[in-house]
């Protein structure tokens, strides 16, 4: 009887080159057998005499952009005797699931073809190969096989077959394979021509042609790997703001491509770490600090002390910048929608819905299956000064996720045990949803605001998609307390539709969630006290929470403290009109005193409507009470004149920020608070906007104030803290909300708790704001399914 040796990969290994990997490895150490995709991983027998050194060889030096998650072998009898080593086709088994892969940036060894005159490619703009490419955009199925992709319409030519059969090329079962005799095409279209390729010019030349069009000030709506851009020249003042009039986008930061690290640095500075991001295979925007003055539009990001900068990732974005007869240095990359809605993907979607923003259209037949982002980082500093002296102090990084989508999406998180299948639906706003399959976590792609029908939509298209790619059948259905919320109603559709007992729908309070995704991602199976400073979750008491400190696991939590209720005048409406919230702060400390005490506040706004203001709050007409952080600052910004109404989220919070001035660091003081006592703490937050007003009337500077503002935040964060430390014993500070993607607070808060001996964990691969939530919402569920009871605190 003969034996053969049958192991089996799991992970991300379908799509990144792993069975000509083993192919090659196999001829190496002349073993006879097979490999094959199936649909958990990587299935391989094989025959031999170095069959150990083989395993090792792929455990240590497996693939770059492969991840192996388990690797299992057994020796079995067989009476099969192997000839050679070949690759088989794929199979595919009901219910069996298996990583994919993300939409990965174009390698050096495809940009050097790209530019080379001599190579067959040269100049096509859908060069790609194993280590590179569309994956996560095209996938329709798995295996992951170009039948099942976007690409199958496409047939190979003799030279790209006989590429993607050769074993000794790099192309060897690259499944986007493609020349310009059988692949995808561009073509330019100006409005009014018709949206096929037709007789319009294409490739290269359409690409040139887009360019010279960009250089004269152009809008043109650019098909790419996961949707569409909207771009024009960044160094354009007229262009861009011409953008931003026909987007309605009147200050939200647009991002911008530029060709290179070299070009990002005459207009941003960039440390070694933000290099490295830039660079990499994600290729997301990276938030980078701006030179000032920029040659850079001041309208791409104004009121703001960064850029969103990202490099170019497709072959076709690198011929956008080939330096021929036009050279460009930066251009402005925003997502190709209109305000509120989902990235268009189709050519004729575009040519309906971005008509009134473009003036031309840069368009590709290769058909988007998934739509998605960009994803949107920055290197966040770790101040090591307790470590270091200043004469060898470093500094050291972290990735913070702003918005987790193309590069990142759809790799999946560890959660560390066997779970069931769970659909987790995330919150209203930047929603995300999580699905669990087996050890695993899948976060979708940002999907956006769940506002409208169009977001819902994605959702759904989404939702479709990644079940089916992961073979995953929801038994159990998580979603926020919110009963009005988008995808709480989504949740509860679905469970219906599914027939999910009661008993396995789970509303998961919003902070909590927040708090429990940081765990995950750290591996913390602990109390902890977790302090979420965000604008919007709804509490079990009704109220609306957002300056909140629980002790909590991941089953369920106590509310320690949090910041004092104050009256939204008119609901949401105050989140848009912060001068709402300044108005309903300084009546519940000056009552009717109130126009007497900042006369440059008040002079800007019209008297009668204070007076509105102010009979809703003593009437408690549509006065919702809130904790929230997110509206203490808006408040600030009010109260100083930095914004009494925003564009979109967060803008008024983000001014205040910028507005911050390290350089008064050595003169700084804080503010007042009193924590008052109870079950929960109460912090009157009353003694700090009094301060604040008397400052800004005797003419202290709005740097300073800023700073100083965000420096007692710090401080109300370690106090409390160390009170909830001395009832409860607990060490550990989890940092999360929306709010924490304040750089400066976030810096201060850690530096404040980290001297107070405090361990301090913050977000690094789900973003800290509400496209997190949605991780935490699975893992509460499934800890409230295993035990059907509460965390007895």
């Amino acid at each position: 009887m003969n034996h053969k040796t049958r192991i089996m990969i799991t992970g991300i290994v379908q799509g990144v080159g792993f069975r000509p990997f083993v192919y090659h490895l196999a001829h190496k150490y002349n073993l006879k057998g097979f490999c094959l995709n199936n649909s958990q991983g990587v299935l391989i027998e094989v025959q031999g005499e170095m069959i150990d050194t083989f395993i090792q060889e792929i455990k240590t030096s497996p693939p770059p952009l492969s991840r192996i998650e388990k690797l299992t072998s057994q020796t079995l009898i067989s009476n099969e005797i192997f000839m050679d080593f070949c690759i088989r086709e794929n199979l595919s088994y009901k219910g069996d699931f298996t990583l994919l892969s993300p939409d990965i940036s174009i390698c050096r060894d495809c940009i050097k073809e790209l530019l080379d005159s001599h190579d067959r490619r040269y100049h096509y703009p859908f060069i790609n190969c194993t280590h590179c490419g569309p994956r996560y955009s095209i996938i329709r199925d798995v295996p992951y096989d170009r039948s099942t992709t976007t690409m199958a319409s496409f047939a190979l030519c003799r030279e790209c077959e006989s590429e993607y059969h050769d074993p000794a090329n790099r192309r060897f079962h690259a499944q986007p394979n493609a020349c310009s005799l059988c692949g995808p095409k561009v073509w330019f279209v100006e409005k009014g021509e018709r949206c096929a390729p037709g007789s319009n010019v294409i490739n290269y030349p359409a690409i040139q042609k887009a360019k010279k069009f960009l250089r004269e000030g152009a809008i043109i709506a650019i098909k790419g790997l996961g949707g569409f851009h909207l771009s024009c020249d960044a160094t354009n003042n007229d262009a861009v703001k011409r953008l931003r009039e026909r987007k309605r986008r009147p200050h939200k930061p647009f991002a911008i491509m530029a060709p290179d690290t070299e070009t990002v640095r005459m207009f941003c500075f960039v440390s070694e770490e933000e290099k490295t991001m830039l660079e990499g295979r994600i290729r997301p925007i990276v938030i980078l600090r701006k030179i000032i003055p920029s040659l850079i539009s001041d309208t791409v990001a104004p009121h703001n002390k960064h850029l969103g900068v990202m490099l170019p990732y497709t072959p076709l974005h690198y011929l956008l910048f080939n330096p021929d007869e036009i050279q460009l240095t930066a251009l402005v990359m925003t997502s190709g929608n209109q305000s509120e809605e989902p990235i268009v993907v189709s050519n004729d979607e575009a040519i309906e819905r971005l008509s009134s923003i473009a003036d031309c259209f840069l368009l590709h037949d290769r058909d988007i299956h998934m739509r998605i982002d960009d994803s949107i980082i920055k290197a966040r500093v770790l101040h090591t000064s307790l470590s270091f002296t200043s004469e060898t102090q470093k500094q050291e990084y972290k990735i913070q996720i702003i918005r987790r989508a193309r590069g990142f999406v759809p790799e999946a998180i560890d959660l560390g045990e066997e779970v069931e299948e769970i659909l987790a639906c995330g919150a209203e706003l930047k929603n995300t949803f999580c699905l669990t399959k087996g050890r695993k976590a899948i976060l979708s792609q940002h999907i956006g605001d769940l506002q409208n029908y169009d977001t819902l939509g994605f959702f759904q298209e989404s939702l479709k998609n990644l079940t089916h790619s992961f073979r995953v059948i929801p038994r159990i259905i998580a979603h926020d307390l919110h009963p009005d919320y988008l995808s709480t109603r989504c949740a509860l559709e679905h469970a219906s539709q599914m027939h999910i007992p009661q008993t396995s729908i789970i509303p998961v309070q919003h902070h909590h969630a927040h708090i429990v995704s940081c765990m995950t991602e750290h591996n913390l199976n602990r109390k902890v006290i977790g302090v979420v400073f965000d604008g919007t979750g709804y509490g079990p008491d009704e109220h609306i929470w957002g300056g909140e400190f629980l002790v909590a696991d991941r089953q369920g939590f106590l509310r320690k403290a949090h910041l004092e209720y104050i009256p939204m005048p008119g609901g949401e409406k105050a989140i848009k009109e912060p001068w709402r919230m300044a108005v309903a702060y300084l009546y519940h400390i000056f009552h009717d005193e109130i126009f007497d005490i900042l006369p440059g506040f008040l002079n800007r706004l019209n008297p009668k409507d204070i007076d509105i203001i102010i009979r809703m709050i003593k009437g408690n007409i549509n006065t919702p009470l809130t904790s929230s952080a997110g509206r203490l600052f808006d408040t600030v910004s009010s109260l100083l004149g930095i914004r009494d109404s925003i564009t979109f989220e967060g803008e008024a919070a983000l001014e205040l920020e910028m507005k911050a001035d390290y350089r008064h660091k050595g003169e700084t003081y804080r503010y007042p608070f009193t924590i008052t006592g109870g079950k929960p703490l109460t912090i009157d937050l009353k003694p700090l906007i009094r301060s604040i007003t008397e400052d800004s009337v005797n003419g202290v500077e709005t740097a300073l104030i800023s700073f100083n503002f965000h420096d007692t935040l710090a401080e109300l964060i370690l106090q409390v803290s160390n009170i909830i430390k001395e009832e409860n014993g607990v060490w550990d500070v989890i940092l999360s909300g929306g709010v924490f993607q304040n750089e400066l607070l976030l810096n201060l808060t850690t530096e404040h708790l980290t001297k107070g001996g405090f361990t301090v964990w913050c977000h690094e691969k789900v973003p800290s704001n509400d496209g997190g939530i949605s991780l935490g919402q699975a893992v509460v569920a499934w800890e409230k399914i295993k035990t059907q009871s509460k965390t007895d605190f």
